[in-house]
């Protein structure tokens, strides 16, 4: 049996106040595996980190041996080292499980200071280190896909479509991933639809301002975007109010979002992070995990897509559009179209 041990942070108190919750069988080497999880944010409205969590649990119920604990960093990002440090200082850990673009750094400098630990890092790259196994998401193929569909929603004669040939993407923060690969991967999307097609990018500032977020979004509108992508934490459901209110469309990242509002939220592109997340724990479990190796998994792997068979899409958006995405699906998923992930560094 495997108990699954939820904490959150303050950071300073996590190694005196941490227990273990024991399974009741054993390992093939008689010991069990224990596996802590560290959510640079909130489980609870960020799918990333759900589906991190679940693909997670999922290896250790199958496992077998397995505890599993998960520890909220909030959404301080100074604060997240000492959280990872804490952890693996406690010598609780064999294996810390985290996500995050920030997190290969952070781990990198843990592992220096507690070599007994190893780590493994979902959309994040580090190549190299004997420690770290690292995978991250082609998000340069999820911002295209985004793209292309918001080309072909802003030149179709959809309700809340206009002329204008404008879209928008509210990021909550500026990063590296964000700058240098989501933002231009849209603009290619769209533009390979709408050749003259602008992109109105927005800064929340934060991960959960919903009310700022809406007032974002309304300018955005008023500016000329009749669909926004929206990459906010708690900011999106801000974008969703303003969509609603001003006549215009929500994308959804990361994750199928369409029940969120069913007619307003008509994309979504996702990464399959649970089964990223499930596939690599349990072979750390196996002890057949490759630390030091950085993979890339992309639309071909069957980790990066876009929703088009929920029913919410098949119903709010026009059949030549389904099909045209179902048709850039198959030739991204058979090699005829790639695009290649810019790492960090350059590497």
């Amino acid at each position: 049996m495997n108990r699954n041990v939820w904490r959150t942070l303050p950071v300073l108190l996590f190694v005196a106040l941490t227990t273990w919750a024991t399974g009741t069988s054993e390992t093939a080497t008689g010991s069990q595996y224990r596996i802590g999880v560290f959510v640079p944010g909130v489980v609870d409205g960020s799918p990333t980190y759900e589906m991190m969590v679940s693909g997670v649990q999922q290896a250790a119920d199958e496992a077998g041996s397995t505890d599993v604990a998960i520890v909220e960093g909030g959404f301080n990002q100074a604060t997240w080292e000492e959280g990872v440090m804490s952890m693996a200082a406690s010598g609780e850990y064999d294996l810390i499980v985290t996500s995050n673009p920030s997190m290969p750094e952070i781990t990198a400098s843990v592992a220096e200071a507690v070599p007994e630990v190893r780590f493994l890092v979902l959309d994040g790259y580090l190549e190299g280190h004997d420690r770290i196994h690292t995978i991250l998401f082609n998000q340069q193929e999820q911002a295209f896909l985004s793209g292309y569909f918001a080309g072909l929603v802003t030149s179709s004669s959809m309700e809340r479509a206009n002329a204008a040939g404008r879209v928008g993407l509210l990021a909550g923060q500026e990063y590296p991933i964000m700058n240098d690969v989501i933002l231009p991967g849209f603009r290619l999307g769209l533009q390979s639809v709408v050749a003259d097609g602008q992109v109105d990018f927005r800064v929340l500032g934060n991960w959960y301002d919903a009310g700022k977020a809406q007032e974002i979004a309304s300018d955005m509108i008023t500016q000329g975007s009749d669909v926004i992508l929206t990459i906010a934490g708690g900011g999106n459901q801000g974008t969703i109010a303003a969509a609603r209110e001003r006549n215009a469309y929500v994308l959804w990242y990361d994750d199928s979002g369409y029940d969120q509002a069913p007619g307003i939220v008509v994309g979504s592109s996702f990464v399959r992070q649970d089964r990223a997340a499930y596939q690599a724990t349990l072979a750390a479990i196996q002890g057949t995990l490759a630390f030091g190796d950085a993979e890339i998994l992309g639309v071909s792997d069957g980790a990066v897509s876009f929703d088009t068979e929920h029913p919410a899409f098949v119903d709010n958006v026009p059949a030549g559009i389904v099909s045209e995405m179902k048709d850039l699906l198959d030739r991204m998923r058979s090699g005829e179209l790639t695009l290649e992930m810019p790492v960090p560094g350059g590497r």
